[in-house]
């Protein structure tokens, strides 16, 4: 029996000592090529629930492996998972508790901006509120130590800022908005480790001839999307005729066009956001072919995933309501690449369907095709003029 107790301390001090030398976890920082974390393991042909876009370089603790994906632990309460070729190993870090510092809040002619210094780059998720229009940052690992929060006058859209500690281990940010439409933000970090949100204001002009609209036409080049059930036509030439037709007339309104396309070119999700990214638009409409199983199946439908971008998916929607078209639905949480940016306000509209007879003779009518460009430019000015009144 004394053999046997001491084979069993022997073995539990030297599992101890294995797990407090050996910790079955270690870290990696995200690479440049659009990271994001998912909510859990769920797939579907979209890919899985995503809970945010990350900047590059952000810390992250690995505690499991499955397949091609990490496990990460955020906080105590909260893990998320993420591709394994979207980071990479770094040495082990101080990772338990990091203090927040003093805040800024200004803005320019264009944005406004939240400066949050820490000590290292954190993960973080973002949500969008409406009534009232707010953005809600949570930053995983972070305890606030903020009692400064300076506020300038130059700051046009942001009305408050403020912060709760939620969590032991989760700082909350609050960004409140003048405005009820959200016209978008972005998050990074910069080279001294402060955070920042970069929240768009509202165009002083909300007219076509003042904005700049960006039109995706989708799929193309070796991406054909879908097929005509008769005619066998190709959803990818479809889309870039009418992505063309409201391309001319939004130009005939005065208004700054640029296209993500404007041949039949393939392109990846990754090469479209970044190519948006440098254009810097007000809104984003993708132009899409929808598909059925089943042939009875028609209409139109508008998809969007974040709440406060919504207002522009069902503006068009209405619209194209008034072409003919049955009514598929409004979309929401769509996990669509181009629905992911926050940056701007998007939408993407499956015009009609190609597996349906009806709705498939009205794809390849000319006249039906500049019918649905008139609509969704008067669903864009819909969008904008309730943005005015407000």
């Amino acid at each position: 029996m004394k053999k046997i107790l001491t084979a069993s301390f022997l073995f539990c001090f030297l599992n101890s000592f294995s797990q407090k030398n050996y910790p079955d976890y270690f870290y990696v920082r995200t690479n440049d090529s659009l990271p994001f974390l998912d909510y859990g393991l769920g797939e579907d042909r979209l890919g899985g629930a995503k809970m945010t876009f990350l900047d590059s370089n952000i810390v992250l603790r690995v505690v499991d492996s499955i397949s091609d994906k990490y496990e990460v632990q955020l906080s105590k309460l909260h893990s998320a998972y993420i591709q394994k070729g979207k980071v990479h190993l770094i040495s082990p870090i101080q990772y338990d508790q990091h203090l927040t510092n003093s805040w800024n809040v200004y803005g320019d002619s264009l944005y406004d901006y939240v400066t949050i210094k820490l000590d290292e780059k954190l993960p973080y998720r973002s949500m969008m509120e409406i009534h009232p229009s707010r953005i809600v940052l949570d930053i995983f690992g972070a305890v606030s130590n903020t009692n400064w929060i300076t506020q300038l006058s130059t700051a046009k859209e942001i009305k408050n800022a403020w912060y709760e500690q939620p969590e032991d281990d989760v700082m909350r940010v609050i960004i409140e908005l003048k405005h009820q439409q959200h016209w978008g933000y972005h998050i990074f970090y910069s080279s001294d480790n402060k955070l920042t949100v970069r929240v768009k204001c509202q165009p002083a002009k909300l007219d076509l001839s003042h904005i700049k609209i960006a039109i995706d036409a989708g799929h193309g080049g070796d991406n054909i999307g879908a097929s005509g059930i008769t005619s066998s036509i190709k959803e990818k030439d479809y889309t870039l005729l009418i992505a063309k037709e409201v391309t001319r007339q939004l130009i005939n309104k005065k208004a700054k066009v640029v296209m993500t396309r404007v041949k039949d070119t393939t392109l990846s999700m990754f090469e479209r956001i970044q190519f948006l990214d440098q254009q810097g638009p007000d809104l984003l409409v993708s132009i899409h072919l929808n598909s059925s199983s089943k042939d009875s199946i028609s209409g139109v439908s508008t998809y969007y995933r974040y709440i406060g971008f919504r207002p522009l998916s069902q503006s068009i929607l209405k619209s194209m309501l008034q072409t003919g078209l049955s009514e598929f639905g409004n979309v929401g949480n769509f996990n669509f690449s181009l629905n992911g940016p926050t940056d701007y306000p998007n939408c993407l509209v499956e015009v009609a369907f190609l597996s349906n007879k009806k709705d498939e003779r009205k794809i390849r009518d000319p006249k039906f095709r500049q019918l649905a460009a008139t609509k969704i430019i008067a669903g864009i000015e819909a969008f904008l003029k309730s943005g005015a009144s407000q």
